[in-house]
């Protein structure tokens, strides 16, 4: 076993989502031979553990193919900052606020949340922006009636789309009508920091940033990008939902976020006949995880026909029926939120420890 044997075998080794591999990267650091062990550091930017598996997986078995004993691989993961993600890094410095919306499974209503907290926001007077961060369901340009603009290019920034009194940015104002995008965690790491790069927001109060489902890499990509100041978790209140909701707050806490609340979205039916509300699939069930979280439920949207037919048709109920009992309780969240935020600003921002990710038994993941 020699040291050529070794970099030829690694350099087998596709780095996930990208035509090159680990040792042109660079990645590969200390490699140590004993007979025919061997062990060696991968020095990566992703912190998704799957990644880091997957590279460990595969360099463990290209070496194997070449007749190596022992394969110890290191990936090698820096501390993230021992400070909350609310004073940490930003790369969008003219945004002054950032409202992560996220939720533990698809299908919660969880744009339809951020499209309405973030008009309910602006009709506070605020300067709101709304990013569509939702990579592989990018359902934004829909709801906000913007699905046939694309936006304009000046110089090497992007001009968000101003729709209802926002400025809106979304991957599906970027890609054909239709169009897949079928991207590992690298890559959806790198949308994001262009978002939040390249896109030529103005000076915004505040950034409603709706996340795709789950606790990944974007969710992580984007504490690490920018000063998270509050994130808002959507759910419903049924039991599976909820107990992947758990995993979002979980998140939060995990990555010193402040949690601003929950919105239990779907909570009753409000029948269009006779306005009466019912409780179909139940409701306040999510208080025991507000609880447990020591947050609150800052909203109980019902469903509502009207919510539906206007996420369909691109008028958001926040702004076409203000009245409407729906409307009414985004308008409360949305004030609940900025109370939320100002607080934390008048503080300073939040100070805690940082957590590391959670990474599969003997592989570390790293920070970006």
């Amino acid at each position: 076993m020699t040291q050529q044997i070794v970099n030829d075998a690694l350099s087998k080794v596709m780095y996930p989502g990208f035509t090159k591999d680990i040792v042109t990267f660079g990645f590969v650091k200390d490699i140590k031979i004993e007979g025919i062990d061997v062990s060696f550091t991968v020095d990566i930017t992703s912190s998704a553990p799957e990644v880091a598996q997957q590279i460990s997986d595969d360099a463990t078995r290209e070496l194997k193919a070449v007749s190596a004993g022992k394969v110890s691989v290191n990936i090698k993961s820096p501390q993230m900052p021992k400070e909350s993600s609310s004073k940490g890094k930003n790369i969008a410095p003219q945004v002054k606020n950032f409202l992560m919306v996220s939720s533990g499974k698809g299908g919660v209503g969880k744009s339809t949340t951020s499209v309405n907290i973030a008009i309910s926001l602006a009709a506070q007077g605020l300067k709101v922006g709304l990013l569509d961060a939702d990579i592989y369901g990018p359902n934004i340009p829909r709801m906000m009636g913007i699905a046939d603009i694309k936006p304009e290019v000046t110089g090497n920034k992007v001009l968000p789309i101003k729709a209802y009194g926002l400025e809106v940015m979304s991957m599906g104002s970027l890609m054909e009508e239709g169009q897949s995008l079928m991207w590992r965690g690298a890559m959806i790491m790198k949308a994001i920091e262009q978002f939040l790069r390249d896109i030529l927001w103005s000076e915004l109060d505040v950034l409603v940033i709706d996340m795709p489902p789950g606790t990944g890499d974007a969710q992580l990509t984007l504490a690490q990008s920018v000063p998270v100041t509050v994130g808002l978790t959507v759910t419903t209140p049924q039991a599976v939902s909820l107990d992947d909701s758990r995993r979002s707050l979980d998140m939060f806490k995990k990555l010193n976020i402040p949690i601003a609340g929950i919105v239990e979205n779907m909570s009753g039916f409000i029948a269009p006949d006779t306005g009466v509300e019912y409780n179909i699939f139940g409701k306040g069930t999510s208080q025991p995880m507000a609880d447990e979280f020591e947050t609150k439920i800052i909203a109980e949207v019902p469903i509502e026909p009207s919510i539906r037919s206007g996420g369909d048709e691109g008028k958001p109920i926040a702004f076409v029926n203000p009245t409407s009992e729906s409307a009414k309780r985004y308008a409360v969240a949305a004030e609940s939120i900025w109370a939320q935020i100002e607080e934390i600003n008048a503080n300073g921002g939040v100070d805690n420890e940082s957590v590391q990710p959670t990474t599969p038994p003997g592989v570390s993941a790293c920070s970006m």
